[in-house]
């Protein structure tokens, strides 16, 4: 599982980070790939990411601002280009629907796979297999603003082969009966349990994933213990009225939740256009006075997770 971060910058692409999209590389996990928001020449990114469209499974937005959702109309049109496309769902705030089917209206696009939209109101489960869950809650913003908590479900226990290795066990005609934690006998005449062999059972992986924001509960309980913490953070602090003026937070504020959660790491985006990233490291020491584990993000940065 790894986070790759395709644009980073906040409101405007400069020359040196694009707008907000992170994907969310689940191919190991489950063969496909998830995007979070779609900001302008999010595809492009892709492309130089080496991420491909066919690979999309869901795509998240946080809002409907343009930094975060400009790009969509083009991934979503060239990815029906691709023969063969699989179904994609989009899950956004209210009127996200209405956007899309406008711009495909008037610009003669059409779609050649299933797109099933969710639209969000209010804080729900909007994801739920076998593997993942995923839940968004309303932040605080000038618009309606989510931020979504993805939970990898706990892990079956692995055989231990190296214990079953050391008792002189065959396992081959045996795996499936230890692994279900059953008791079988050996033709030795030795009964041995399967539980006796088991690992822990492996915690998923926790992942927070806020859109913009000023500082809230919300923020807190999305990120509360998870692994990795992506929080927006425009502003230095000295600007910190300009930030929450704007509905927008600052390192301190994002270094603040992370601590307050109880996050293990925090990786800082959507940085204000008068930053370059000569200023990431006077942005970092910002953070990491209130919380040691953060990072910023720059374009095509990859976290694993």
């Amino acid at each position: 599982m790894k986070l790759t971060f395709l644009g980073t910058s906040a409101g405007s692409p400069t020359q040196e980070r694009n707008v907000s999209s992170i994907v969310l590389d689940l191919r190991e996990e489950r063969g496909k790939l998830w995007l979070f928001d779609c900001g302008e020449g999010t595809q492009l990114q892709m492309l130089k990411a080496k991420l491909s469209l066919s690979k999309l499974e869901v795509i998240f937005l946080t809002h409907l601002h343009g930094d975060h959702l400009f790009g969509l109309p083009g991934v979503l049109t060239s990815r029906s280009l691709m023969q063969h496309q699989s179904a994609l769902t989009l899950v956004g705030p209210k009127g996200i629907k209405q956007f899309i089917q406008t711009v495909i209206d008037l610009s003669y696009s059409w779609l050649s796979y299933p797109l099933n939209i969710i639209e969000l109101e209010h804080d729900c489960l909007v994801f739920d297999d076998n593997k993942f869950f995923v839940e968004a809650k309303l932040l605080q913003h000038r618009v309606p603003s989510f931020g979504y908590r993805i939970i990898e479900k706990d892990l079956p226990a692995r055989l231990n082969i190296d214990k079953l290795r050391a008792d002189n066990i065959d396992i081959g005609p045996l795996y499936s009966l230890l692994k279900a934690g059953q008791s079988v006998t050996l033709n030795d005449g030795r009964v041995i349990n399967g539980f006796d062999y088991l690992d822990e059972v492996r915690s998923g992986k926790k992942i927070a994933i806020l859109g913009d924001t000023i500082p809230c509960d919300a923020s807190i309980e999305l990120a509360k213990e998870v692994d990795l913490l992506v929080h927006e953070a425009t502003q230095e602090h000295a600007l910190e009225e300009k930030a929450l003026e704007r509905g927008h937070s600052t390192t301190i504020h994002a270094a603040t939740i992370a601590k307050q959660a109880n996050a293990k790491r925090l990786i800082m985006t959507h940085i204000s256009p008068r930053y370059s990233l000569e200023k990431n490291e006077k942005l970092v020491n910002e953070a990491k006075s209130i919380f040691n584990n953060s990072e910023i993000a720059i374009d095509f940065a990859s976290f694993n997770i």
